[in-house]
Protein backbone atom coordinates (compact mmCIF):
# COMPACT_ATOMS: atom_id res chain seq x y z
CA UNK A 1 0.00 0.00 0.00
CA UNK A 2 1.60 3.05 -0.98
CA UNK A 3 3.16 5.57 1.43
CA UNK A 4 2.73 9.68 0.60
CA UNK A 5 4.93 12.45 1.82
CA UNK A 6 3.08 15.36 3.73
CA UNK A 7 4.08 17.91 0.27
CA UNK A 8 2.27 15.33 -1.90
CA UNK A 9 -1.05 15.02 0.69
CA UNK A 10 -0.97 18.94 0.73
CA UNK A 11 -0.89 19.68 -3.10
CA UNK A 12 -3.74 17.09 -3.45
CA UNK A 13 -5.67 18.71 -0.44
CA UNK A 14 -4.51 22.14 -2.16
CA UNK A 15 -6.46 20.77 -5.55
CA UNK A 16 -9.91 19.81 -4.42
CA UNK A 17 -11.99 22.16 -2.91
CA UNK A 18 -14.25 20.75 -0.43
CA UNK A 19 -17.30 22.24 -1.40
CA UNK A 20 -17.11 21.05 -4.96
CA UNK A 21 -15.97 17.25 -3.56
CA UNK A 22 -18.58 17.62 -1.01
CA UNK A 23 -21.61 18.87 -3.48
CA UNK A 24 -21.02 15.55 -5.30
CA UNK A 25 -22.51 13.88 -2.95
CA UNK A 26 -24.31 16.16 -1.09
CA UNK A 27 -26.79 18.43 -2.37
CA UNK A 28 -25.95 21.96 -0.86
CA UNK A 29 -27.64 25.04 -0.89
CA UNK A 30 -25.72 28.37 0.41
CA UNK A 31 -26.37 30.62 3.28
CA UNK A 32 -24.24 33.27 4.32
CA UNK A 33 -20.92 31.87 3.68
CA UNK A 34 -20.83 28.20 4.36
CA UNK A 35 -23.06 25.70 2.65
CA UNK A 36 -25.57 23.38 4.22
CA UNK A 37 -27.23 20.47 2.80
CA UNK A 38 -28.88 16.96 3.99
CA UNK A 39 -26.17 15.12 6.37
CA UNK A 40 -25.12 11.37 3.86
CA UNK A 41 -24.52 9.91 7.16
CA UNK A 42 -27.97 9.86 9.43
CA UNK A 43 -31.33 10.15 8.29
CA UNK A 44 -32.47 13.77 9.11
CA UNK A 45 -35.13 15.63 7.61
CA UNK A 46 -33.61 19.32 7.90
CA UNK A 47 -29.86 19.98 6.68
CA UNK A 48 -27.65 20.09 9.62
CA UNK A 49 -24.60 19.67 7.59
CA UNK A 50 -22.59 22.02 7.03
CA UNK A 51 -19.45 22.74 4.53
CA UNK A 52 -17.30 26.01 4.86
CA UNK A 53 -15.06 26.31 1.80
CA UNK A 54 -12.98 29.15 3.79
CA UNK A 55 -12.15 26.06 6.60
CA UNK A 56 -11.96 23.44 3.92
CA UNK A 57 -14.14 21.04 6.44
CA UNK A 58 -17.32 19.82 6.86
CA UNK A 59 -19.18 19.24 10.33
CA UNK A 60 -23.02 17.99 10.96
CA UNK A 61 -24.55 20.16 13.75
CA UNK A 62 -26.76 17.19 14.23
CA UNK A 63 -25.19 13.73 14.75
CA UNK A 64 -21.06 15.60 15.14
CA UNK A 65 -19.75 13.68 12.02
CA UNK A 66 -16.52 16.22 10.39
CA UNK A 67 -13.27 16.40 8.96
CA UNK A 68 -11.40 17.69 6.03
CA UNK A 69 -11.91 16.01 2.36
CA UNK A 70 -10.03 13.18 2.95
CA UNK A 71 -11.85 11.85 6.06
CA UNK A 72 -15.18 12.93 4.38
CA UNK A 73 -14.00 9.86 1.47
CA UNK A 74 -12.97 7.79 4.18
CA UNK A 75 -16.55 7.93 6.16
CA UNK A 76 -18.40 8.15 3.00
CA UNK A 77 -16.72 5.52 0.80
CA UNK A 78 -15.06 3.60 3.42
CA UNK A 79 -11.57 4.26 1.75
CA UNK A 80 -8.65 4.16 3.68
CA UNK A 81 -6.43 7.34 3.96
CA UNK A 82 -4.71 6.22 1.16
CA UNK A 83 -7.33 5.31 -1.02
CA UNK A 84 -8.79 8.72 -0.24
CA UNK A 85 -5.94 10.36 -1.35
CA UNK A 86 -5.39 8.49 -4.39
CA UNK A 87 -9.26 8.67 -5.49
CA UNK A 88 -8.87 12.67 -5.23
CA UNK A 89 -5.21 12.65 -6.95
CA UNK A 90 -6.92 11.42 -9.73
CA UNK A 91 -9.86 13.81 -9.48
CA UNK A 92 -7.57 16.68 -9.25
CA UNK A 93 -5.22 15.59 -11.96
CA UNK A 94 -2.22 15.19 -9.57
CA UNK A 95 0.65 12.72 -10.09
CA UNK A 96 1.04 10.02 -7.13
CA UNK A 97 4.83 8.91 -7.03
CA UNK A 98 5.31 5.30 -6.31
CA UNK A 99 6.25 4.78 -3.09
CA UNK A 100 5.59 1.11 -1.22
CA UNK A 101 5.09 0.78 2.55
CA UNK A 102 7.48 -1.66 4.67
CA UNK A 103 6.77 -5.18 5.99
CA UNK A 104 5.91 -3.69 8.54
CA UNK A 105 3.54 -1.14 7.40
CA UNK A 106 1.81 -3.52 5.29
CA UNK A 107 0.84 -5.35 8.87
CA UNK A 108 -0.33 -2.78 10.37
CA UNK A 109 -2.53 -1.18 7.55
CA UNK A 110 -6.21 -0.23 7.92
CA UNK A 111 -8.47 -3.01 9.92
CA UNK A 112 -10.79 -2.20 6.77
CA UNK A 113 -8.12 -3.82 4.14
CA UNK A 114 -8.36 -7.06 6.07
CA UNK A 115 -12.00 -6.78 6.46
CA UNK A 116 -12.56 -6.67 2.67
CA UNK A 117 -10.24 -10.08 2.07
CA UNK A 118 -11.90 -12.25 4.51
CA UNK A 119 -15.57 -10.57 2.56
CA UNK A 120 -14.16 -11.75 -0.73
CA UNK A 121 -12.90 -15.21 0.45
CA UNK A 122 -16.28 -15.95 2.12
CA UNK A 123 -17.27 -15.56 -1.65
CA UNK A 124 -15.55 -17.18 -3.18
CA UNK A 125 -16.14 -20.08 -0.86
CA UNK A 126 -19.77 -19.77 -1.18
CA UNK A 127 -19.29 -19.43 -4.58
CA UNK A 128 -17.70 -22.72 -4.80
CA UNK A 129 -20.50 -24.59 -2.61
CA UNK A 130 -23.49 -23.80 -4.81
CA UNK A 131 -21.34 -25.68 -7.66
CA UNK A 132 -20.92 -28.53 -5.30
CA UNK A 133 -23.04 -31.52 -4.61
CA UNK A 134 -23.82 -29.96 -1.30
CA UNK A 135 -25.35 -26.83 -3.05
CA UNK A 136 -27.69 -28.82 -5.23
CA UNK A 137 -30.96 -27.11 -3.43
CA UNK A 138 -29.97 -23.57 -4.07
CA UNK A 139 -28.71 -24.13 -7.47
CA UNK A 140 -32.14 -25.73 -8.39
CA UNK A 141 -33.70 -22.57 -6.19
CA UNK A 142 -31.86 -20.29 -8.86
CA UNK A 143 -32.60 -22.42 -11.94
CA UNK A 144 -36.59 -22.65 -10.64
CA UNK A 145 -36.33 -18.57 -10.45
CA UNK A 146 -34.79 -18.97 -14.27
CA UNK A 147 -31.73 -17.48 -13.33
CA UNK A 148 -29.06 -17.96 -16.36
CA UNK A 149 -26.16 -19.39 -15.35
CA UNK A 150 -24.38 -16.56 -17.16
CA UNK A 151 -26.59 -14.43 -14.69
CA UNK A 152 -25.86 -16.63 -11.40
CA UNK A 153 -22.06 -15.59 -12.37
CA UNK A 154 -22.56 -12.39 -12.58
CA UNK A 155 -23.48 -11.89 -9.62
CA UNK A 156 -21.53 -14.07 -8.19
CA UNK A 157 -24.49 -15.59 -6.89
CA UNK A 158 -23.23 -18.67 -3.82
CA UNK A 159 -24.84 -21.07 -0.79
CA UNK A 160 -23.73 -21.05 2.59
CA UNK A 161 -23.83 -24.75 3.59
CA UNK A 162 -26.12 -26.40 6.28
CA UNK A 163 -24.27 -26.81 8.77
CA UNK A 164 -24.12 -23.71 11.45
CA UNK A 165 -20.20 -23.45 11.58
CA UNK A 166 -18.96 -24.19 8.02
CA UNK A 167 -17.56 -21.37 7.24
CA UNK A 168 -16.49 -20.13 10.83
CA UNK A 169 -13.99 -23.65 10.23
CA UNK A 170 -13.37 -22.21 6.66
CA UNK A 171 -11.95 -19.23 7.43
CA UNK A 172 -10.11 -20.32 10.66
CA UNK A 173 -8.18 -22.61 8.57
CA UNK A 174 -7.40 -19.82 6.71
CA UNK A 175 -5.56 -17.87 9.20
CA UNK A 176 -7.80 -15.40 10.39
CA UNK A 177 -8.29 -15.36 14.27
CA UNK A 178 -11.60 -14.51 16.38
CA UNK A 179 -10.83 -11.22 17.40
CA UNK A 180 -11.07 -10.06 13.53
CA UNK A 181 -13.67 -12.59 12.41
CA UNK A 182 -16.26 -11.36 15.18
CA UNK A 183 -15.78 -7.78 13.24
CA UNK A 184 -16.97 -9.21 10.23
CA UNK A 185 -20.70 -10.02 11.09
CA UNK A 186 -20.11 -13.59 9.09
CA UNK A 187 -19.67 -15.05 12.69
CA UNK A 188 -20.27 -15.08 15.76
CA UNK A 189 -18.24 -15.89 18.74
CA UNK A 190 -19.64 -17.27 22.18
CA UNK A 191 -18.28 -18.85 25.01
CA UNK A 192 -21.04 -21.48 24.79
CA UNK A 193 -21.48 -22.54 21.68
CA UNK A 194 -18.24 -20.99 20.47
CA UNK A 195 -17.59 -19.65 16.67
CA UNK A 196 -20.86 -20.08 14.65
CA UNK A 197 -22.12 -18.69 11.12
CA UNK A 198 -24.40 -15.91 10.93
CA UNK A 199 -25.74 -17.57 7.38
CA UNK A 200 -26.59 -20.94 6.79
CA UNK A 201 -28.21 -23.21 4.86
CA UNK A 202 -28.88 -20.45 2.57
CA UNK A 203 -28.70 -19.09 -1.46
CA UNK A 204 -26.06 -16.12 -1.10
CA UNK A 205 -26.32 -13.01 -2.76
CA UNK A 206 -22.75 -11.00 -2.39
CA UNK A 207 -23.11 -7.46 -1.96
CA UNK A 208 -20.15 -5.05 -3.41
CA UNK A 209 -19.89 -1.53 -3.68
CA UNK A 210 -19.26 0.93 -6.00
CA UNK A 211 -15.65 -0.27 -6.30
CA UNK A 212 -16.52 -4.27 -6.92
CA UNK A 213 -15.27 -4.87 -3.74
CA UNK A 214 -17.46 -7.61 -1.23
CA UNK A 215 -18.49 -5.90 1.76
CA UNK A 216 -21.58 -7.81 2.75
CA UNK A 217 -24.25 -10.61 2.16
CA UNK A 218 -27.99 -11.71 1.21
CA UNK A 219 -28.85 -14.99 2.17
CA UNK A 220 -32.61 -16.59 1.32
CA UNK A 221 -33.07 -19.42 3.31
CA UNK A 222 -34.07 -22.48 2.06
CA UNK A 223 -36.71 -24.31 2.93
CA UNK A 224 -38.81 -23.57 6.36
CA UNK A 225 -37.00 -20.95 8.40
CA UNK A 226 -37.35 -17.22 9.63
CA UNK A 227 -35.86 -14.65 8.37
CA UNK A 228 -36.79 -15.75 4.62
CA UNK A 229 -34.52 -13.29 3.56
CA UNK A 230 -31.30 -12.26 6.51
CA UNK A 231 -28.61 -9.62 5.57
CA UNK A 232 -25.37 -8.91 6.95
CA UNK A 233 -25.24 -6.44 10.19
CA UNK A 234 -23.19 -3.34 9.58
CA UNK A 235 -19.23 -3.28 10.42
CA UNK A 236 -16.45 -1.12 9.52
CA UNK A 237 -17.07 -1.69 5.83
CA UNK A 238 -20.65 -2.34 5.28
CA UNK A 239 -23.07 0.67 6.27
CA UNK A 240 -26.64 0.10 4.21
CA UNK A 241 -27.90 3.81 4.07
CA UNK A 242 -25.15 3.84 1.95
CA UNK A 243 -24.69 1.07 -0.23
CA UNK A 244 -26.99 0.17 -3.33
CA UNK A 245 -27.02 -3.49 -4.85
CA UNK A 246 -26.20 -3.70 -8.09
CA UNK A 247 -25.01 -0.47 -7.93
CA UNK A 248 -21.32 -1.52 -8.92
CA UNK A 249 -23.03 -2.53 -12.38
CA UNK A 250 -25.56 -0.04 -12.71
CA UNK A 251 -23.21 2.86 -12.80
CA UNK A 252 -21.82 2.31 -15.84
CA UNK A 253 -25.33 1.92 -17.63
CA UNK A 254 -25.85 4.17 -20.94
CA UNK A 255 -29.64 4.38 -19.64
CA UNK A 256 -30.57 7.80 -18.87
CA UNK A 257 -32.49 7.20 -15.19
CA UNK A 258 -31.75 4.43 -12.97
CA UNK A 259 -34.53 1.56 -11.43
CA UNK A 260 -35.08 1.71 -7.98
CA UNK A 261 -36.45 -2.12 -6.87
CA UNK A 262 -37.02 -3.24 -3.13
CA UNK A 263 -34.88 -6.87 -3.60
CA UNK A 264 -32.02 -8.87 -4.80
CA UNK A 265 -34.35 -10.59 -6.91
CA UNK A 266 -35.87 -8.24 -8.51
CA UNK A 267 -32.40 -6.27 -9.78
CA UNK A 268 -31.30 -9.57 -10.70
CA UNK A 269 -34.16 -10.36 -13.11
CA UNK A 270 -34.12 -6.86 -14.47
CA UNK A 271 -30.38 -7.55 -15.44
CA UNK A 272 -30.92 -10.87 -17.12
CA UNK A 273 -33.85 -9.04 -18.76
CA UNK A 274 -31.19 -6.65 -20.38
CA UNK A 275 -32.21 -3.59 -17.65
CA UNK A 276 -28.59 -3.16 -16.16
CA UNK A 277 -29.63 0.23 -14.59
CA UNK A 278 -31.79 -1.65 -11.97
CA UNK A 279 -30.47 -0.98 -7.88
CA UNK A 280 -32.02 -1.96 -4.78
CA UNK A 281 -31.58 -0.29 -0.96
CA UNK A 282 -30.35 -3.20 1.29
CA UNK A 283 -32.97 -5.05 3.76
CA UNK A 284 -33.71 -1.14 4.66
CA UNK A 285 -36.12 2.11 3.61
CA UNK A 286 -34.20 4.61 1.10
CA UNK A 287 -32.24 7.39 3.29
CA UNK A 288 -31.25 10.42 2.23
CA UNK A 289 -27.88 8.89 1.90
CA UNK A 290 -29.14 6.44 -0.40
CA UNK A 291 -30.58 9.37 -2.64
CA UNK A 292 -27.11 11.44 -2.65
CA UNK A 293 -25.21 8.14 -3.73
CA UNK A 294 -27.90 7.96 -6.54
CA UNK A 295 -27.61 11.61 -7.20
CA UNK A 296 -23.88 10.69 -8.15
CA UNK A 297 -24.91 8.58 -11.06
CA UNK A 298 -28.28 9.67 -12.21
CA UNK A 299 -30.02 12.76 -13.04
CA UNK A 300 -33.79 10.50 -12.48
CA UNK A 301 -34.38 7.92 -10.69
CA UNK A 302 -37.60 5.45 -11.58
CA UNK A 303 -39.18 3.75 -8.72
CA UNK A 304 -40.06 -0.07 -9.28
CA UNK A 305 -41.13 -0.95 -5.84
CA UNK A 306 -43.92 -3.29 -5.07
CA UNK A 307 -47.53 -2.48 -5.96
CA UNK A 308 -48.86 -3.75 -3.34
CA UNK A 309 -49.90 -1.29 0.00
CA UNK A 310 -46.39 -1.96 1.90
CA UNK A 311 -44.79 -1.38 -1.72
CA UNK A 312 -47.14 2.11 -2.55
CA UNK A 313 -45.96 3.43 1.13
CA UNK A 314 -42.42 2.40 0.36
CA UNK A 315 -42.62 4.79 -2.83
CA UNK A 316 -44.37 7.10 -0.80
CA UNK A 317 -41.29 7.92 1.59
CA UNK A 318 -38.84 7.50 -0.99
CA UNK A 319 -40.51 11.00 -3.11
CA UNK A 320 -39.78 13.39 -0.93
CA UNK A 321 -36.16 11.89 -0.10
CA UNK A 322 -35.04 11.69 -3.92
CA UNK A 323 -36.62 15.45 -4.46
CA UNK A 324 -34.58 16.78 -1.91
CA UNK A 325 -31.28 15.29 -3.66
CA UNK A 326 -32.55 17.43 -7.00
CA UNK A 327 -33.33 13.53 -8.75
CA UNK A 328 -36.33 13.56 -11.03
CA UNK A 329 -38.90 10.94 -10.09
CA UNK A 330 -41.56 8.63 -11.65
CA UNK A 331 -42.88 5.64 -10.69
CA UNK A 332 -43.43 2.54 -13.15
CA UNK A 333 -47.20 0.57 -12.54
CA UNK A 334 -46.43 -3.00 -12.67
CA UNK A 335 -50.15 -3.75 -12.04
CA UNK A 336 -51.98 -6.44 -12.06
CA UNK A 337 -48.39 -8.32 -10.97
CA UNK A 338 -46.47 -7.95 -7.75
CA UNK A 339 -43.04 -7.02 -8.69
CA UNK A 340 -40.58 -6.25 -11.64
CA UNK A 341 -39.48 -10.53 -11.48
CA UNK A 342 -43.12 -11.86 -11.43
CA UNK A 343 -43.87 -9.01 -14.38
CA UNK A 344 -41.25 -10.14 -16.99
CA UNK A 345 -41.66 -14.08 -16.11
CA UNK A 346 -45.19 -13.00 -17.48
CA UNK A 347 -44.83 -10.38 -19.82
CA UNK A 348 -41.32 -10.25 -20.82
CA UNK A 349 -38.78 -7.32 -21.26
CA UNK A 350 -40.67 -5.32 -23.76
CA UNK A 351 -43.61 -4.73 -22.14
CA UNK A 352 -41.47 -3.92 -19.18
CA UNK A 353 -40.03 -0.74 -20.98
CA UNK A 354 -43.18 -0.05 -22.66
CA UNK A 355 -44.05 1.01 -18.54
CA UNK A 356 -40.99 2.47 -17.88
CA UNK A 357 -41.96 4.87 -21.10
CA UNK A 358 -45.01 5.59 -19.43
CA UNK A 359 -44.11 5.95 -15.89
CA UNK A 360 -45.90 8.12 -13.53
CA UNK A 361 -44.67 11.56 -12.53
CA UNK A 362 -43.90 11.34 -8.80
CA UNK A 363 -46.62 13.80 -7.54
CA UNK A 364 -48.93 12.84 -10.07
CA UNK A 365 -48.72 9.45 -8.18
CA UNK A 366 -48.84 11.23 -4.74
CA UNK A 367 -51.74 12.31 -6.03
CA UNK A 368 -53.24 9.08 -7.57
CA UNK A 369 -52.67 7.69 -4.03
CA UNK A 370 -53.98 10.53 -1.98
CA UNK A 371 -57.68 10.24 -4.30
CA UNK A 372 -57.89 6.49 -2.81
CA UNK A 373 -58.74 7.71 0.37
CA UNK A 374 -61.60 9.74 -1.25
CA UNK A 375 -65.67 8.68 -2.44
CA UNK A 376 -65.54 11.13 -5.77
CA UNK A 377 -68.87 10.49 -5.96
CA UNK A 378 -69.85 12.23 -3.03
CA UNK A 379 -69.90 16.35 -3.34
CA UNK A 380 -68.63 16.67 0.43
CA UNK A 381 -65.86 14.30 -0.02
CA UNK A 382 -64.56 15.07 -3.51
CA UNK A 383 -64.20 19.02 -2.30
CA UNK A 384 -62.40 17.66 0.39
CA UNK A 385 -59.80 15.64 -2.00
CA UNK A 386 -59.75 19.19 -4.07
CA UNK A 387 -58.80 20.84 -1.26
CA UNK A 388 -56.07 18.35 0.32
CA UNK A 389 -54.51 18.45 -3.21
CA UNK A 390 -54.35 22.48 -3.04
CA UNK A 391 -52.32 22.29 -0.40
CA UNK A 392 -49.62 19.67 -1.66
CA UNK A 393 -49.33 22.01 -4.97
CA UNK A 394 -48.87 24.94 -2.47
CA UNK A 395 -45.51 22.64 -1.93
CA UNK A 396 -43.94 24.09 -5.18
CA UNK A 397 -42.39 27.36 -4.27
CA UNK A 398 -41.41 28.04 -7.74
CA UNK A 399 -44.28 29.82 -9.60
CA UNK A 400 -44.04 28.88 -12.72
CA UNK A 401 -43.45 25.12 -11.68
CA UNK A 402 -46.64 25.44 -9.32
CA UNK A 403 -48.77 26.67 -12.60
CA UNK A 404 -47.21 24.01 -14.31
CA UNK A 405 -48.76 21.43 -11.76
CA UNK A 406 -52.52 23.06 -11.23
CA UNK A 407 -52.76 22.14 -14.89
CA UNK A 408 -51.98 19.73 -15.29
CA UNK A 409 -53.47 18.08 -12.23
CA UNK A 410 -56.83 20.44 -13.22
CA UNK A 411 -56.32 18.50 -16.54
CA UNK A 412 -56.34 14.82 -15.19
CA UNK A 413 -59.44 15.64 -12.91
CA UNK A 414 -61.80 17.63 -15.17
CA UNK A 415 -61.19 20.37 -12.15
CA UNK A 416 -60.89 23.55 -14.52
CA UNK A 417 -57.49 25.20 -14.53
CA UNK A 418 -58.63 29.12 -13.18
CA UNK A 419 -60.47 27.13 -10.66
CA UNK A 420 -57.78 24.97 -8.82
CA UNK A 421 -55.74 27.79 -9.49
CA UNK A 422 -57.88 29.83 -7.21
CA UNK A 423 -58.39 27.45 -4.48
CA UNK A 424 -54.97 27.00 -4.53
CA UNK A 425 -54.25 30.96 -3.96
CA UNK A 426 -57.32 31.11 -1.96
CA UNK A 427 -55.35 28.27 0.76
CA UNK A 428 -52.07 30.44 0.35
CA UNK A 429 -53.59 33.62 1.26
CA UNK A 430 -55.29 32.05 4.01
CA UNK A 431 -51.96 30.85 5.58
CA UNK A 432 -52.53 27.88 3.52
CA UNK A 433 -48.38 27.74 3.66
CA UNK A 434 -47.95 27.63 6.97
CA UNK A 435 -44.66 25.13 7.57
CA UNK A 436 -44.81 22.22 9.71
CA UNK A 437 -42.17 21.98 12.43
CA UNK A 438 -38.71 20.28 11.90
CA UNK A 439 -39.07 16.57 12.29
CA UNK A 440 -36.73 15.55 14.85
CA UNK A 441 -33.49 14.56 12.66
CA UNK A 442 -32.88 11.33 14.76
CA UNK A 443 -30.69 12.82 16.93
CA UNK A 444 -31.79 12.29 20.66
CA UNK A 445 -33.27 14.78 22.30
CA UNK A 446 -32.00 13.98 25.51
CA UNK A 447 -28.65 14.42 24.35
CA UNK A 448 -26.54 15.95 27.55
CA UNK A 449 -25.96 19.67 27.69
CA UNK A 450 -21.95 20.19 26.61
CA UNK A 451 -20.22 21.30 30.24
CA UNK A 452 -20.10 24.82 29.52
CA UNK A 453 -16.03 25.35 29.86
CA UNK A 454 -15.56 22.86 27.38
CA UNK A 455 -18.26 25.01 25.09
CA UNK A 456 -16.24 28.61 26.13
CA UNK A 457 -12.85 26.64 24.71
CA UNK A 458 -14.80 25.44 21.49
CA UNK A 459 -16.26 29.10 21.15
CA UNK A 460 -12.38 31.02 21.56
CA UNK A 461 -11.20 28.05 18.99
CA UNK A 462 -13.47 28.76 16.65
CA UNK A 463 -13.45 32.44 16.30
CA UNK A 464 -9.45 32.01 16.29
CA UNK A 465 -9.48 30.57 12.93
CA UNK A 466 -12.74 32.21 11.40
CA UNK A 467 -10.80 35.81 12.07
CA UNK A 468 -7.03 35.63 12.55
CA UNK A 469 -6.97 39.32 13.35
CA UNK A 470 -8.00 38.03 16.79
CA UNK A 471 -4.67 36.65 17.73
CA UNK A 472 -2.99 40.12 17.66
CA UNK A 473 -6.12 40.90 20.26
CA UNK A 474 -5.56 38.29 22.79
CA UNK A 475 -1.64 38.39 22.62
CA UNK A 476 -0.33 37.75 26.59
CA UNK A 477 -3.57 37.42 27.46
CA UNK A 478 -4.17 33.32 26.75
CA UNK A 479 -1.99 30.66 25.19
CA UNK A 480 -2.31 27.05 24.32
CA UNK A 481 -1.50 25.88 27.77
CA UNK A 482 -4.73 27.30 29.47
CA UNK A 483 -7.20 24.94 27.29
CA UNK A 484 -7.25 22.23 30.10
CA UNK A 485 -8.84 19.64 27.87
CA UNK A 486 -6.38 17.61 26.92
CA UNK A 487 -7.66 17.19 22.90
CA UNK A 488 -8.46 20.89 23.05
CA UNK A 489 -4.76 21.46 24.04
CA UNK A 490 -2.98 19.65 21.89
CA UNK A 491 -5.16 21.18 19.04
CA UNK A 492 -4.60 24.56 20.55
CA UNK A 493 -1.18 24.22 20.78
CA UNK A 494 -1.25 23.40 16.78
CA UNK A 495 -3.65 26.67 16.21
CA UNK A 496 -1.44 29.17 18.00
CA UNK A 497 1.71 27.61 16.47
CA UNK A 498 0.45 27.63 12.67
CA UNK A 499 -0.40 31.51 13.35
CA UNK A 500 2.84 32.06 14.60
CA UNK A 501 4.71 29.84 11.20
CA UNK A 502 2.61 31.52 9.00
CA UNK A 503 0.35 34.25 10.13
CA UNK A 504 -2.35 32.06 9.37
CA UNK A 505 -4.37 28.60 10.31
CA UNK A 506 -5.59 25.65 8.25
CA UNK A 507 -7.51 23.88 9.91
CA UNK A 508 -8.12 20.90 7.55
CA UNK A 509 -4.39 20.62 8.24
CA UNK A 510 -4.57 20.25 11.64
CA UNK A 511 -7.24 17.26 11.67
CA UNK A 512 -5.03 15.07 9.66
CA UNK A 513 -2.77 15.14 12.56
CA UNK A 514 -5.33 12.96 14.62
CA UNK A 515 -6.07 9.73 13.23
CA UNK A 516 -9.14 8.58 14.73
CA UNK A 517 -12.14 8.96 13.53
CA UNK A 518 -13.62 10.52 16.47
CA UNK A 519 -11.53 12.54 17.49
CA UNK A 520 -11.83 14.11 13.82
CA UNK A 521 -15.52 14.80 14.10
CA UNK A 522 -14.40 16.64 17.70
CA UNK A 523 -12.31 18.41 16.46
CA UNK A 524 -14.13 19.47 13.53
CA UNK A 525 -16.81 20.11 16.60
CA UNK A 526 -14.27 22.40 17.66
CA UNK A 527 -13.85 24.42 14.67
CA UNK A 528 -18.03 24.76 14.38
CA UNK A 529 -19.11 26.03 17.86
CA UNK A 530 -21.76 28.46 18.08
CA UNK A 531 -23.39 29.88 20.87
CA UNK A 532 -25.28 32.82 19.50
CA UNK A 533 -24.58 35.25 16.68
CA UNK A 534 -22.28 38.57 17.71
CA UNK A 535 -23.80 41.19 15.72
CA UNK A 536 -21.93 44.19 16.28
CA UNK A 537 -17.92 45.13 16.80
CA UNK A 538 -18.82 46.26 20.22
CA UNK A 539 -20.74 42.98 21.02
CA UNK A 540 -17.63 40.59 19.96
CA UNK A 541 -14.93 42.34 21.95
CA UNK A 542 -17.41 41.69 24.62
CA UNK A 543 -17.53 38.27 24.01
CA UNK A 544 -14.19 37.54 23.63
CA UNK A 545 -13.24 39.33 26.28
CA UNK A 546 -16.05 37.21 28.65
CA UNK A 547 -14.75 34.56 27.17
CA UNK A 548 -11.30 34.53 27.79
CA UNK A 549 -11.72 35.84 31.32
CA UNK A 550 -13.33 32.45 32.01
CA UNK A 551 -10.99 30.19 29.93
CA UNK A 552 -8.20 32.23 31.90
CA UNK A 553 -10.17 31.57 35.68
CA UNK A 554 -10.37 27.65 34.87
CA UNK A 555 -6.93 27.52 34.00
CA UNK A 556 -6.07 29.11 36.95
CA UNK A 557 -8.45 26.84 38.91
CA UNK A 558 -6.97 24.16 37.08
CA UNK A 559 -3.33 24.56 38.04
CA UNK A 560 -4.29 25.43 41.60
CA UNK A 561 -5.85 22.04 41.70
CA UNK A 562 -3.43 19.64 40.38
CA UNK A 563 0.09 22.16 41.54
CA UNK A 564 2.91 20.38 43.59
CA UNK A 565 3.36 22.86 46.75
CA UNK A 566 6.69 22.32 46.89
CA UNK A 567 6.70 23.69 42.92
CA UNK A 568 7.36 27.14 43.60
CA UNK A 569 7.53 28.23 39.84
CA UNK A 570 4.21 27.00 39.25
CA UNK A 571 2.89 28.55 42.24
CA UNK A 572 4.95 31.77 41.43
CA UNK A 573 3.26 31.40 37.58
CA UNK A 574 -0.47 30.87 39.11
CA UNK A 575 0.28 34.23 41.46
CA UNK A 576 1.22 36.16 38.54
CA UNK A 577 -1.61 34.87 36.53
CA UNK A 578 -4.02 35.81 38.95
CA UNK A 579 -3.15 39.22 39.12
CA UNK A 580 -3.45 39.33 35.21
CA UNK A 581 -6.72 37.96 35.05
CA UNK A 582 -7.62 41.41 37.88
CA UNK A 583 -5.98 43.81 35.35
CA UNK A 584 -7.81 41.60 32.23
CA UNK A 585 -11.21 42.05 34.06
CA UNK A 586 -10.63 46.15 34.09
CA UNK A 587 -9.44 46.01 30.44
CA UNK A 588 -10.65 46.77 26.97
CA UNK A 589 -10.04 44.17 24.19
CA UNK A 590 -9.93 45.73 20.81
CA UNK A 591 -9.94 43.79 17.62
CA UNK A 592 -9.45 46.75 15.13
Amino acid sequence: MPFYSDEIIEEVRSRNDIVDVIGGYVRLHKKGSTYFGLCPFHSEKTGSFSVSGGKQLYYCFGCGAGGNVFSFLMQYENYTFAEAVQALAERAGVELPQKEMTAAQKREADRRTLLLEIQKEAAKYFYTLLRSPRGKRAWEYFLNRQLSEETIKKFGLGYADQYSDDLYRYLRKKGYDDAVLKETGLVTIDEVRGGHDKFWNRAMFPIMDIHNRVIGFGGRVMGEGEPKYLNSPETKIFDKSRNLYGLNIAKSTKKHQLLLCEGYMDVIALHQAGFDNAVASLGTSLTSGHASLLKRYTKEVYITYDSDGAGIKAALRAIPLLKEAGIITKVINMQPYKDPDEFIKALGAEEYQKRIDSATNSFMFEIQVLEQNYDMNDPESKTAFYNETARKLLGFSEELERSNYIEAVADKYQMGFDNLRKLVNSLAAKGGLVKPSPLKSGISPKKKKEDGMKQSQKLLLTWLIEDNRLFEAVRGLITADDFTEELYHKVAQEVFAQYSSEQAVHPEKIIDLFPGEEEQKEIAGLFNARIHEVETKSDMEKALKETIIRIKQNSIDFRTKHAVPTDLNAMMQIVEDRRALEKLEKLHISID
